[in-house]
């Protein structure tokens, strides 16, 4: 069944480093009341499913999704769990609207990081349990390992990757939901503790706390709520290798292959010249100019240059996380993937404040699973149907 599918509510809680006052129930439910407002539904009567982001061993609690219902206002609606980041989950709420059975979905995630006292050790577990596990007590040592292959291949510089931290954090000073904006000179970043090397301290994005919801309707439905929308062109995820030996760690397989599938949905054959500016995954510096190259939006070994020619600032030709990234942002977990979708969404209604973009049609969300899992997600979105 041919339906064009449009967001037509974001809502978000504030984004903080530690949230001691407020349970993740209190965070998930003024996102959604914020959400509903903006979509202008009554959640009981017109929210035909709830499609909940969340992975069990961050909650700490088994069988998590049994606490969504209430705080989303969806008592006796379906419930699906996507154990995964949240732009997985507005990939999922598309496919379901696009069956025909349902005319209006929510997605939810949060994070409730502060409340997690062993999070290296979660981690960890996350790793084979017989090849892995056992040879990685710090799972950084896989992002510095990765992070110095894909310097020596395509020649990037410590300073250009030091460049991408500054650039983020200083557009996270014009967002009010960054926690971490500053001024830093990339000489600070290099100066910083040593994780493993080169991985730096700085390098690294901070957890937050919060929460993001987000409305998606079908076009016939959408154009009745209202006048800000912003439709999905194309969809594309992919999982590749669970064996970290057999990763290409210069051009990660899974972005290049769910990026594909997004720009052949969304009918972009030249993604550079399409897209107007891009939410990229930057839970480790390096991974913002890695993931521009495996997404097309640079040539190999060009991405260093880009930054550093300006391409990829607020009011460069490419625009680059001008939300401040996960680095300036701090990264919420599984809510991740949402919050680089609201941004996208913000900009393409101009209504990102101080960081808004000029005469933008066009703008990519892309999510990673993170390390040691090799999947990625991207969603295309516009402004025009």
């Amino acid at each position: 069944m041919h339906r064009e599918v449009a967001i037509v509510g974001v809502g978000t809680s504030q984004f903080s480093p530690t949230t001691p006052d407020l349970a993740f129930e209190e965070l998930m439910f003024e996102a959604a009341l914020k959400a509903y407002n903006d979509a202008g539904i009554e959640p009981r009567e017109d929210i035909d499913a709830i499609v909940t982001c969340a992975e069990d061993y961050w909650e700490g609690i088994s069988i998590f999704d049994e606490y969504v219902p209430d705080q989303l206002g969806g008592v006796l609606k379906p419930v699906f769990t996507v154990s995964a980041d949240g732009l997985w989950g507005i990939i999922n709420a598309y496919m379901l609207i696009k069956t025909g059975h349902f005319d209006i979905v929510v997605v939810e995630a949060h994070s409730k990081a502060s409340d997690i006292l062993t999070f290296m050790d979660i981690w960890r577990f996350a790793f084979d349990p017989v090849y892995h596990r056992p040879l990685v007590d710090n799972p950084y040592i896989i992002a510095a390992m990765e992070m110095n292959r894909f310097m020596y291949e395509t020649v990037t510089t410590r300073e250009q990757i030091s460049m991408v931290i500054s650039k983020n954090k200083r557009n996270a000073l014009l967002n009010p939901l960054a926690s971490y904006g500053t001024i830093i000179d990339p000489v600070q970043v290099e100066e910083s503790e040593v994780i493993a090397e080169p991985l730096r301290k700085l390098d690294i994005s901070p957890l937050v706390d919060g929460a993001i919801v987000m409305v998606l309707a079908a076009e016939e439905v959408a154009k009745k709520l209202t006048d800000k929308l912003v439709w999905i062109k194309g969809v594309g995820w992919a999982s590749h290798t669970p064996w970290i030996e057999e990763w290409d760690m210069v051009t990660p397989t899974h972005a290049v292959l769910a990026s594909r599938m997004a720009y052949r949905m969304a009918g972009i054959d030249e993604p550079a010249r399409y897209i107007d500016f891009a939410e990229i995954d930057d839970r480790f510096a390096y991974k913002e100019l890695q993931f521009m190259e495996a997404l097309g939006l640079a040539k190999y070994g060009e991405a260093g240059t880009m930054i550093e020619d300006g391409v990829t600032e607020i009011h460069g030709e490419l625009p680059i996380n001008p939300s401040g990234g996960y680095l300036g942002i701090g990264y919420p977990l599984e809510a991740g993937g949402l919050l680089k979708a609201l941004e996208v969404v913000l900009q393409l209604r101009e209504e990102a404040g101080k960081r808004q973009l000029k005469d933008v049609e066009n703008g990519l969300a892309m999510a990673w699973r993170g390390i040691p899992t090799a999947s990625s997600a991207v969603v295309i979105f516009s402004k025009t149907l």
